[in-house]
């Protein structure tokens, strides 16, 4: 109910707050970026002629495993949003902290992943695998920490004596939009590269 109250101070022809709008248009801009760069994946896969291959390297169990913890992100996420839309000031504060740290997980396991792949063998520039696979998912990890850094500026204003304000509801709104976002994009991410066949 806040949320919808808050919407009505910046009116669109849509009815939704113009600053849920703008990150909409700017998450359908990401739609156009991720799907060139999985489409330039899918086009040069198979195309490696030396170096390893996808199915000599990549560890399923381990990116499952990081993939369970990015999903469970989603629902602190959740939980965050209904915190703030419920004024359970508290609950709003313990599940962004909890989704940052779950994004920071995500991470941990994707930088151990690019580093055990270089040491075996498998670099950037390595072969056309190792390049599209460096590329998709570092930028993908990037968003991640991105997304990390604005909910962690969200709790820390969260944690001023001012507070997030009355918007507060649709400020972390906006941020659960992004976060959703980056989680949807790696399970297509993790489908396509992972769990479809290799060569």
């Amino acid at each position: 109910m806040a949320a919808a109250t808050h919407e009505t101070q910046h009116p669109t022809s849509t009815g939704i707050d113009s600053r849920k709008v703008l990150m909409w248009i700017f998450l359908a801009s990401e739609c156009l970026f991720f799907g060139s760069l999985i489409s330039t994946y899918l086009i040069f896969k198979g195309d490696s002629i030396s170096g390893p291959t996808p199915a000599e390297i990549l560890n399923i169990p381990v990116t499952s495993a990081s993939t369970f913890v990015l999903l469970m992100s989603s629902l602190t996420m959740v939980l965050a949003v209904y915190g703030a839309q419920h004024g359970r000031l508290g609950m709003m504060k313990a599940m962004l902290l909890a989704t940052i740290v779950l994004g920071l997980g995500f991470l941990g396991f994707q930088a151990y992943e690019f580093a055990s792949f270089v040491h075996e063998g498998l670099g950037l520039t390595t072969n056309q695998f190792g390049t599209t696979f460096f590329v998709l998912t570092g930028f993908h990890g990037t968003h991640v920490f991105v997304g990390v850094l604005y909910l962690l500026s969200l709790l820390l204003a969260a944690n001023r004596r001012t507070g997030l304000g009355r918007e507060r509801a649709l400020h972390v709104d906006i941020a659960g939009l992004y976060w959703h976002f980056v989680d949807i994009v790696w399970i297509v991410i993790f489908t396509i590269v992972y769990l479809i066949p290799n060569n």
